[in-house]
């Protein structure tokens, strides 16, 4: 019903744009979570009065009751039809049916295979959001259509409650509160390419020093390997033929080398490198590193989609015989990971796509195995058929933030064929060679988009283990300076990030200026503190203790971050 809904939406979106510019050519307009787009080729950009004209013509033509039919064509007939519209023009070219479907309603007419409702009067609770540039067919050769997305619901209060998640999304989101909270910038010199500045970079090595420890846990190698490799690497492990398009090449004395868009071949090599017994197996090398993919200028946003990002890989190589217990423990890990802040998850288990490498009865194989993986632990999934990467199928870990967003972080990926192509192998216990079976991982996925999602899920109140600031220490008057430098010079010491602000400033203002830095704790020092050699502490929530001495109130910041709190 509610896919339903919104088809029916979108071509109300189409008619009401129609009416308004005649001249405008039609591209797609498919439903999404939460709503529907539609794509068109307008010389002149909508306008937010633009916006607010379709919106209210959008209900005129829903007070309409206009019915909708099906109707089906001759594809002769469709291109009579279709004759000033190039971009269904090429939709139809595309379509291998004799006869081709419509959907009418009152004098509008569009390409559409369908469902829809009976009338436009059944689609009443809608808003314009926003519109985006979108090339046509996802290909920077064509031309860039603007997009138009709408929200739509079934009823007055699920609209309601999505606009008003979306109002706190505003609020939350990374590349406002980065600038703010001196996380990150973007800049010109460097489209896509993040710049992490120095409270930025603290979480993002709080963010691997903890998986780290996590995977030394389990006996992990860590591996660094170079971000420029020859073509000869790339043509072996398929990323030349496959993967193209999306990344970057250089000359290096007349040969052919491209920067790294994924970690993989590096540590195959690693591997390679000497001949390993079945006693060393699983082999479990990680690394976190940085890799570059071309992404289209259109689609850049801030942490969430980048140019170079740092993976925290790991390729687990192993026998046929471990590959279950290996997939549990990763399964495990993955958990651990994410319960530690505060993120729930829902699984999907993504099936080869079109364009893929290696035989068809070993990608089944593949598929059965990480489906049993998945049963063994009584882990619910979906099944997302075509979405495999190119080289195996793959269980994919998408969470949920604190507004019950979902985000695809993690993924566990079967692997038959990279060890075929570098013709990887291990001494068995029979004195023979054998092929190992690999495992590609990411808890993560990217640091830098995860700590997107971070700062989002937190508002930007980063828990204490994890925040760039995590005391701020604030004065009365000048004579409170020098005791306030001790107990500043006393957290540093513990390693605790603070910071002093002995400006000429109200104490108000100070507070107000810490609070807004979402500072963990608040330290005021006045004469009371100087007097007894304590501490006013107020709390981010904004409750105040006095009176606490500085030993204590250390002993209790450490514990909390030793405890991930």
């Amino acid at each position: 019903m509610i896919d339903k809904l919104r088809h029916t939406g979108a071509h109300i979106l189409a008619q009401a744009v129609t009416e308004l510019f005649p001249k405008v050519k039609l591209g797609i307009g498919p439903t999404i979570e939460n709503g529907f787009y539609y794509d068109f080729d307008k010389k002149e950009n909508f306008t937010q009065e633009d916006l607010k004209k379709i919106e209210k013509l959008m209900k005129e033509i829903s007070k309409r009751s206009l019915k909708i039919e099906k109707v089906i064509l001759s594809r002769l007939k469709a291109k009579n039809i279709l004759k000033n519209q190039k971009y269904k023009l090429e939709i139809l070219k595309d379509l291998k049916d004799k006869n081709i479907t419509f959907y009418k309603q009152g004098e509008f007419v569009d390409l559409c295979k369908g469902p829809h409702l009976k009338s436009t009067k059944e689609v009443k609770y809608f808003k314009i959001l926003n519109t985006a540039g979108a090339y046509w067919k996802g290909s920077e050769k064509n031309p860039m259509l603007q997009r138009i997305y709408v929200a739509c619901f079934q009823t007055k209060q699920e609209l309601k409650d999505y606009l008003t998640q979306l109002e706190e999304a505003k609020k939350r989101d990374h590349r406002k509160l980065g600038k703010e909270l001196e996380l990150f910038s973007i800049h010109e010199e460097a489209p896509g390419m993040p710049f992490f500045h120095d409270k930025g970079n603290f979480i993002l090595s709080k963010l691997t020093e903890f998986i780290t420890q996590e995977m030394r846990k389990l006996k992990y190698q860590i591996n660094k390997t170079p971000i420029l490799l020859n073509k000869s690497l790339w043509l072996k492990s398929g990323h030349w033929d496959h993967y193209k398009e999306n990344m970057y090449f250089t000359k290096i004395d007349n040969k052919d080398y491209a920067i790294k868009p994924m970690n993989c071949p590096g540590n195959l090599l690693i591997f390679k490198s000497k001949l390993h017994s079945y006693k060393e197996l699983p082999i479990k090398a990680g690394e976190f590193g940085l890799v570059h993919r071309h992404e289209l200028s259109g689609v850049l946003t801030g942490l969430f989609r980048v140019r170079v990002f740092t993976q925290d890989d790991a390729h687990i190589f192993c026998t046929k015989e471990q590959l279950e217990e290996q997939i549990i423990e990763l399964m495990s890990l993955m958990d651990k990971i994410y319960s530690t802040f505060g993120l729930t998850y829902e699984i999907e288990l993504s099936t080869k796509p079109e364009k893929a490498m290696g035989d068809e009865k070993i990608w089944k194989l593949a598929e059965k195995i990480l489906a049993k993986a998945l049963k063994s632990k009584k882990i619910k999934y979906q099944l997302n058929k075509g979405s495999g990467a190119f080289y195996g199928p793959k269980i994919d870990f998408n969470i949920k933030d604190s507004m019950n967003r979902k985000w695809q972080c993690g993924t566990i990926q079967l692997d038959f064929s990279m060890p075929e192509k570098f013709d990887l192998n291990y001494e068995g216990k029979d004195g023979k060679k054998h092929r190992p079976i690999m495992l590609h991982r990411a808890i993560y996925g990217s640091l830098e988009r995860f700590f997107g999602v971070l700062i989002e899920h937190y508002a930007g109140k980063f828990p204490l283990w994890l925040s760039p600031l995590q005391v701020k220490i604030v004065t009365v008057t000048d004579k409170h300076i020098k005791f306030a430098k001790e107990i500043e010079e006393k957290l540093k010491e513990n390693n605790i990030k603070v910071e002093l602000d002995d400006r000429n400033e109200s104490i108000g203002k100070k507070v107000r200026d810490a609070i807004s830095q979402k500072v963990n704790f608040i330290l005021t020092i006045g004469d009371k503190e100087l007097k007894n050699k304590t501490l006013a502490i107020r709390s981010r929530d904004g409750k105040v203790k006095f009176g606490i001495s500085i030993s204590k109130f250390i002993k209790d910041l450490l514990n909390d971050i030793n405890n991930k709190c």
